[in-house]
């Protein structure tokens, strides 16, 4: 999939970068001219992410608040953040602990908000219009079986992407989510390699297949883009037609 947004002369800074949506939104980011900062844990995929696309790769492990901010100690002013860092522990309700709750929450909700909050400040001290798109779930708009803490992660991170909207608007900074359905990742590929879990998911989707993660990452190019200045507090499904079900 080509990109098809000029984001020349912009910074962005993409979470959970090192693979699946995230590598496929630096690659296609830095195909349109952003300047993007990577963040993610694994640094020898950043390495090779760098090398690919000339990104500025960050090492970070946004459920560390202390990591967090010590990135942030330098003033720095983006135009446009990522939110998708993302961690799945799917376990039935009845077996859930607090310990995989937390951890979920931690990564998928907490970090989000930090991370938008250093971000957000950035912008507004610098004077920047700018947009933060997160990563969500189409799990967060329905119920899944095994996804209780997943899916409450999720509808967090839409409540907060609904609240980032209405304070962050007066000053010119969107906020969004995309919501995807099953997306193939190279986890996902195998994850849903068993044909009797994966024919019944994708008998649910009305275009009949799972997502690409260059179908999902052109999705947030284009709510970073002006292509969508008037869009923001929204929830945009990406899932083949699946919640229409």
């Amino acid at each position: 999939m080509n990109a098809t947004f000029d984001f020349s002369g912009r910074s962005i800074l993409v979470t959970g970068a090192s693979s699946g949506i995230g590598r496929a939104t630096v690659e296609m980011l830095c195909a349109s001219g952003a300047d993007v900062v990577a963040a993610a844990r694994n640094v020898n995929e950043l390495a090779r992410l760098a090398e690919e696309t000339g990104c500025e790769p960050w090492q970070l492990d946004v459920s560390d608040e202390a990591a967090i901010d010590d990135a942030f100690s330098s003033p720095t002013a983006f135009d446009g953040l990522v939110n998708c860092a993302g961690i799945a522990l799917l376990e039935r309700a009845v077996d859930t602990t607090a310990a995989s709750f937390d951890r979920v929450m931690a990564v998928n909700a907490r970090g989000a908000v930090l991370v938008a909050k250093h971000v957000a400040r950035g912008m507004i001290e610098a004077k920047r219009a700018g947009s933060i798109v997160n990563v969500s779930s189409q799990a967060s708009l329905v119920a899944l079986d095994d996804h209780l803490s997943y899916s409450a992660s999720k509808a967090a991170l839409d409540a907060l992407t609904r609240s980032l909207c209405i304070e962050l608007g007066p000053f010119g900074i969107r906020a969004n989510s995309v919501n995807p359905t099953v997306t193939l990742t190279p986890m996902a590929v195998q994850a849903w390699s068993d044909p009797a879990k994966r024919e019944p998911a994708l008998k649910a989707i009305p275009l009949g297949r799972f997502a690409e993660p260059a179908e999902v990452a052109s999705v947030v190019l284009f709510l970073l883009s002006d292509a969508a200045s008037m869009v923001s507090g929204v929830c945009l499904p990406v899932d083949g037609g699946f919640l229409v079900r």
